[in-house]
C-alpha cells in the first residue's frame, strides 16, 4: 500500500489510469518502462516486493504477445498464491490459447492453492477455445465445490462464446 501511495505522489505529472484497457481496476499500475525480459525476471523473483511484482504482471499483460503470456506462466513457480491467482486472472483477460497447457497443469495440480485452481479454470473458459471443454467437464464433478463450480462456470462461458459466434455468423 505504501508503495502505491508513493507512486501516486511521485507521479503527479503522469496520471495513472484508474481502469485498465481490459476494463478492470488493477491492484498495481503497469510499469511505463522496461523490457519483457526484465518484467519476467522481476515477476519470478520472490525477494522483490509484491507491489513491484504485480506491476510486472500488468506490464506483461499489456504487452499482449505470446512471449509475454508465456513469461506470465513462468510466474506460477512463485511461492505466492496471491500472485499465482492474479496471473491466472490476467491470462484469462489476455485470452491467448498458448497458455492453455499451463492452465491445465494448474487446474490438475491437487497441491495448488484452491483459489489459483479456481482462477485457472475460469481463465480457461474466458479464452474461449472449445478444445478445453473435455478437461473442464472432467473437473466439473471435482469433490471440491470451488473447483467443480469454477469448471461449470467456464463451460457455461465456452457455450456462451460459441452461441455468440454462431449468431454473429
Amino acid at each position: 500500500m505504501l508503495m502505491r501511495l508513493d507512486l501516486l505522489v511521485n507521479n503527479m505529472s503522469k496520471p495513472i489510469p484508474e481502469v485498465s484497457e481490459y476494463g478492470s481496476v488493477d491492484p498495481a499500475p503497469p510499469l511505463t518502462s522496461g523490457s519483457l525480459t526484465e518484467w519476467r525476471e522481476s515477476l519470478c523473483d520472490d525477494t522483490i516486493p509484491m507491489f513491484q511484482r504485480m506491476r510486472n504482471v500488468f506490464s506483461l499483460r499489456n504487452e499482449r504477445s505470446d512471449q509475454a503470456s508465456l513469461a506470465l506462466c513462468d510466474g506460477f513457480n512463485s511461492s505466492s498464491a496471491l500472485l499465482r491467482h492474479e496471473i491466472a486472472y490476467v491470462l484469462g483477460q489476455m485470452q491467448n490459447p498458448i497458455v492453455l497447457p499451463t492452465l491445465i497443469e494448474v487446474l490438475k495440480n491437487e497441491s495448488e492453492h484452491i483459489m489459483v485452481r479456481h482462477e485457472a479454470a475460469e481463465a480457461m473458459g474466458a479464452i474461449g477455445d472449445d478444445s478445453i471443454k473435455p478437461i473442464l467437464e472432467e473437473y466439473s464433478s471435482h469433490p471440491l465445490p470451488e473447483i467443480a463450480e469454477s469448471c461449470q462456470v467456464a463451460i457455461d462461458l465456452l457455450n456462451w462464446v460459441k452461441a455468440k459466434e454462431w449468431h454473429e455468423s
